[in-house]
């Protein structure tokens, strides 16, 4: 009855094809009563983006259908909004390190099939996220203090030779422009989101290093930046983190070649280094 009334309020353009509406999603449950991340009751994991008004949600992620008029429409599948959930599910610690997760359980959870967790796992996978274990679904990824420590050092010899480079070729005025990346990374340590840290934290250090021109690089940076990033960050972890991105930004505008790479040596160090690498 409600897929009825959702086509029936459809503009009639008939080079739009309404989705069907995917099932409500209730709010994820607290990690306390979710033991690994998958509770034995109905409950769903987590929701999937694009909740429109009434819990319903529609493929395309928007919270409406859309209105009329002919234009090209994006469509975020289904297996897209599963891996972002998934995604933020790696970072805030929904989904816990060494755990295994069945496609078909999580689909129960998403209230989708195993199909698209599935494909979204297996990108996690080609990630470095979660490992595939044969006929039983994907383990979480728990990564060492060594592995922490090794990701943190690449990332520093790819990053680090980059800005400095930039520091003295790209005009001090320009630095302001990536101050609003900066203080989004801010905004989202002072909330504690550890999900929305992730996005905004690879989002700045992506910018940042766009300026130098090479894609390649970025790349490369951004999928290392992704591995390297841990599950239940602490607050006061990401506080400092966020901070350091505002500094750099400041030894930059106002070329301070001697702080900047002290700066970026403090950014790039990991949080607990091992004894010996």
């Amino acid at each position: 009855m409600e897929q009825a009334r959702t086509r029936a309020a459809l503009p009639s353009d008939r080079s739009y094809r309404c989705p069907d509406a995917l099932p409500p999603a209730s709010s994820p449950p607290s990690a306390a009563s979710v033991p690994g991340g998958l509770p034995g009751s109905a409950a769903p994991l987590l929701s999937l983006p694009g909740q429109g008004r009434g819990g319903q949600r529609y493929a395309h992620g928007c919270d409406e259908p859309p209105g009329p008029g002919p234009r090209a429409v994006r469509r975020h599948s289904v297996r897209g909004q599963v891996l972002q959930a998934l995604r933020a599910a790696l970072a805030d610690g929904g989904l816990t390190p060494g755990e295994i997760y069945s496609a078909p359980a999580l689909g129960e959870r998403f209230g989708v099939s195993a199909t698209p967790v599935r494909e979204a796992m297996q990108q996690l996978a080609a990630e470095g996220a979660v490992e595939t274990v044969p006929n039983r679904g994907f383990r979480v990824v728990a990564r060492g203090a060594r592995e922490r420590a090794e990701l943190a050092e690449v990332r520093a010899l790819v990053e680090i030779p980059v800005v400095l480079r930039l520091a003295r070729t790209v005009p001090a005025g320009e630095w302001h422009g990536l101050r609003p990346l900066a203080e989004a990374t801010v905004a989202a340590a002072a909330d504690g989101d550890r999900a929305r840290y992730a996005e905004t934290d690879r989002a700045f250090h992506r910018a940042l290093l766009s300026l130098g021109g090479n894609a390649q690089l970025v790349a490369v940076a951004d999928d290392l930046h992704r591995r390297a990033q841990g599950p239940r960050t602490p607050r006061a972890a990401l506080t400092a983190d966020a901070a350091q991105h505002l500094a750099l930004l400041d030894a930059l505008a106002s070329e301070d070649h001697l702080a900047l790479p002290v700066l970026l040596q403090a950014h790039f160090a990991p949080e607990d280094p091992p004894e010996e690498l």
